[in-house]
This record gives C-alpha cells, structure tokens and sequence, in this order.
C-alpha cells in the first residue's frame, strides 16, 4: 500500500477535532446554519469569521486558531470583506481527502 498523500495527512489532522468538524458541517451548509449577513453573501463570499465564533460559543481567537488549521490544510478558503475574513468549504479538497481514504480502505469507485 501506499503512503497517505501529504495534504491528506494534513486534512485529516485538521478534522480530528470536533469544533472543526462542526465548521466543516456548518460551512457545508451556510445558508441553512447562519443568520444573513449585512457584508457578502453566505454561499458566494463565504461566512464571516464573527459569525462562525457566536455560533461555537468560544473565544474569537480559539475560532481563528481552528480557521487557520482548516485553511492550512486546504479544506477552507478565506476571503476578506471590508474590515472581516469570510470562510469557505473547498467541496473539491474534501472530496480529494475522501477519494484518497477510499482507495486505501479499498473501497474506491
């Protein structure tokens, strides 16, 4: 078999905290987990990072923290909007951690 793939690692690590998984959930499904927004619109522009933070119920650098993680792992993108960072699901980059699990699991298409 062969080894994981660097930026699976790398998601995988990113995933293997609950408060992550959460965004991850919420962020897949915006419009449907947060209120609207004055600036940007929740699917195009993302959700604002203030947004993400009322919604966890923990300190506004906690939440920056796991965006970081997220965004480093490639799982997010981020968008600034006026004076706010907007967060965004990569559908693709989790769909590629996904491939990549089940061809190792064999259980590939």
């Amino acid at each position: 078999m062969n080894d994981f793939d660097p930026s699976t690692v790398a998601a995988l690590k990113a995933l293997a905290n609950p408060n992550r998984l959460k965004i991850i959930d919420w962020l897949a499904h915006p419009r449907e987990n947060f209120p609207p927004q004055v600036d940007g619109d929740l699917v195009e522009d993302g959700v604002c990072l203030a947004n993400i933070v009322d919604k966890l119920g923990l300190a506004q650098p906690t939440v920056t923290n796991h965006m970081h993680t997220l965004a480093e792992a490639g799982l997010v993108t981020s968008k600034p909007v006026k004076n706010w960072v907007f967060y965004k699901l990569d559908p693709a980059a989790m769909e590629k951690v996904l491939k990549s699990l089940s061809a190792h699991a064999g259980i590939d298409d």
